[in-house]
């Protein structure tokens, strides 16, 4: 077993939320009924599944990469889907901490972990913070001399695991300097332009943004949200349950991408 602010600490230690966007919900979002934790479980985001998978596996809290509650609620109860999730996850004992856009941002967070997988050089933060310059938003690195778009489109596919992505531009132009933003990447297309980048890798964009950024110049790979995160919900646990002795800490085994393709 391990206390709830050892865990809460190492979690922080992992992910800065000094490093969240302002308008973000991070941190302990519902206090678990135990100060003493013995069994916690990362997720992307808090499905009717995971629930189900929390309150059977006695986890006493929940690691939600997407927060829940993400707004102030005015009420609590079961005619919403958030409102039944957290009212079960609070019968059943669980707590829920979200790091959220700290984990995006963070050394070893989901962005430098989807530049290591697309082997891009000389990754450093598109928007470096003032006091850690090695962190902050987004990450931007050079794709091989070789590699066209459809090449790092293909790299991404592979490297998560996905059959299909969408590809905005040109796929036979150079792919450049990557500028990646994992999740919803289309609101940062001028940041991206800004920090030099030929190409955007991202999760997911909007009809209108695709054709904003192509009009701008600015190649875009979008592999889908869930899969430009997902994965890194393994590292985190992993990471945590290398950081705190006593811990039984695991990713979800019954979360899966609500989108698909016929």
């Amino acid at each position: 077993m391990a206390t709830l602010a050892a865990v809460t600490a190492a979690l922080e230690s992992l992910a800065p939320l000094r490093l969240a966007a302002d308008w973000d919900a991070v941190g302990l979002l519902v206090t678990p009924r135990r100060e003493s934790l013995e069994r916690v479980m990362t997720c992307l985001t808090i499905t009717p599944e995971v629930v189900a998978e929390a309150a059977r596996e006695r986890v006493d809290l929940v690691v939600s990469h997407h927060p829940l509650p993400f707004r102030p609620v005015s009420r609590l109860t079961t005619a919403t889907g958030p409102g039944r999730a957290l009212l079960d996850l609070i019968h059943a004992g669980a707590g829920i901490w979200s790091s959220h856009t700290a984990w995006d941002s963070a050394a070893g967070g989901i962005n430098d972990q989807l530049a290591h997988r697309l082997g891009l050089a000389g990754v450093s933060p598109l928007e470096p913070d003032t006091e850690l310059p090695l962190v902050g938003f987004g990450r931007g690195g050079r794709a091989d001399d070789a590699w066209t778009v459809g090449d790092l489109a293909a790299r991404g596919a592979e490297a998560l695991g996905v059959g299909h992505v969408q590809i905005a531009g040109d796929r036979s132009r150079p792919a450049g300097q990557v500028g990646i933003v994992c999740g919803s990447g289309g609101d940062c297309i001028d940041q991206v332009i800004r920090s030099g980048c030929d190409t955007l890798f991202t999760g997911e964009l909007k009809l209108h943004q695709a054709i904003e950024a192509v009009a701008a110049g600015l190649a875009v790979v979008a592999v889908g949200h869930h899969a430009s995160e997902r994965f890194s919900m393994d590292t985190l646990a992993e990471r945590l349950a290398g950081a705190v002795s006593g811990l039984s800490c695991w990713a979800s085994r019954a979360e899966r991408d609500p989108l698909g393709w016929l």
